[in-house]
């Protein structure tokens, strides 16, 4: 065998999960289609991600939390509210505080560049660790015993379990024929980084308007955020079209003027919105992590929080089989893992699905409901320290690794 377990896809859950199973003295193969360093060597574009807190424990325990942790914007409050563009939001809000919670900030912003070069890293440093850049897997056969792989350029590699980090389009689940089942929202997210005049204060918005909400995300420096514009298809490529000037003319009604004036800081690139979610989360010696697994709409940030809880649970599977003398390959083990995570990322996908479908509309009986609903919400302090807990990871079975706690 060339490796107890091989990766496709060296975005950001494999490198995690490579690490992880390092950890466990398990040698790992990552295949990833692009060079090392395009990412890592990359500018500022205001791509980040909202780490919640559980995730940032994943991220100590593998040893790269270290590496960025001067890198990173606290959340240290959250405020959602609805309304329309230019009118200001409606009465009712929900104002999450992480001065409710005993462990600190509700998450952190952290930009995909730094926290990728620090992946990067640490793999180099992990002996278990092998990276194969500007590689893919073009075919894979599991057999009784283990997997093999075909990889672009005619190499061929073979581990005990194939693990597919490739994404929403995932090669490795249409060769194992796992189906997906999903829909599109009509929408598109436009992205990009924004410098205001006024201190943001580790403060996260999200602004649910009819055509979908808007999230600014602060960034480190205090006059810097990220946002993620969700507008209909049409709307969205209008938008994306025009030049700088007129960009920021469309934002300045939907942003309001609570940090005084904004210019663009970063790049402006788009991403159409669905739901995707795969209708079996394993195949015979093939395990599904992240968005290959469940593409979510990105209206509570979760995303790379739900791919992390399935990196520290198949990690944690896949050490425990290792220890016990067992096949880390078997439908027995590979079954644990799909248990544990797949009516927790679906019931999660679902119910942001669900959050995006109420707000995004201008139903005046929906707007009165959802209004009131937020602003009970508020008012009540236990249930709003409880949707806080959620929001930075700390209910449910967590994985040890999501625990701070090694494998």
């Amino acid at each position: 065998m060339d490796a107890d377990v091989l990766i496709a896809g060296g975005g950001l859950n494999g490198p995690a999960l490579a690490l992880a199973l390092a950890q466990a003295g398990l040698r790992v193969v990552v295949i990833d289609a692009r060079p090392a360093n395009t990412r890592a060597e990359a500018g500022f574009d205001g791509r980040a991600y909202a780490l919640a807190i559980a995730s940032k424990r994943l991220l100590q325990a593998v040893g790269v939390w270290q590496a960025v942790a001067d890198r990173v914007q606290p959340i240290l409050k959250i405020k959602a509210s609805d309304g329309h563009a230019g009118r200001g939001p409606a009465p009712f809000f929900l104002t999450f505080d992480a001065a409710e919670i005993e462990e600190g900030p509700m998450g952190f912003m952290l930009e995909d560049r730094f926290l990728y070069a620090a992946f990067l890293e640490a793999m180099a440093a992990a002996p278990e660790v092998t990276l194969l850049s500007g590689e893919t897997v073009v075919a894979q056969e599991p057999g009784p015993a283990g997997v093999s792989v075909t990889l672009a350029s005619g190499r061929v590699l073979t581990g005990r379990v194939l693990v597919g980090c490739d994404g929403r389009g995932s090669g490795v689940a249409q060769r194992a024929g796992i189906r997906r089942q999903g829909w599109g929202y009509g929408q598109t997210a436009l992205v990009t980084a924004i410098r205001h005049e006024r201190d943001h204060g580790g403060t996260a918005q999200q602004f649910f308007m009819p055509s979908g909400p808007l999230a600014i995300l602060p960034l480190p420096g205090s006059h810097h955020s990220s946002i993620v514009w969700s507008e209909t298809k049409a709307r969205a490529a209008e938008i994306q079209a025009l030049d700088d000037d007129a960009y920021l003319a469309a934002l300045r009604p939907r942003f309001g003027d609570y940090l005084g004036e904004i210019a663009l800081a970063g790049v402006r690139f788009t991403y159409p919105l669905s739901l995707s979610l795969a209708e079996h989360f394993i195949a015979p010696r093939v395990a599904l992590v992240g968005d290959a697994a469940h593409g979510v709409h990105p209206v509570a940030g979760q995303g790379l929080n739900l791919g992390l809880r399935d990196v520290g649970a198949l990690a944690e599977v896949l050490a425990g089989a290792t220890r016990r003398g067992e096949d880390i390959g078997s439908p027995v083990t590979l079954e644990e893992y799909q248990r544990w995570r797949r009516f927790d990322s679906t019931a999660l996908a679902l119910g942001m699905d669900a959050v995006n479908r109420l707000f995004s509309n201008d139903n005046p009986v929906l707007r009165l409901g959802r209004d009131l609903g937020l602003g009970l919400v508020n008012a009540l302090p236990g249930l709003r320290r409880r949707f806080i807990r959620q929001a930075a990871g700390l209910e449910g079975e967590l994985p040890r690794l999501l625990q701070g706690k090694p494998v």
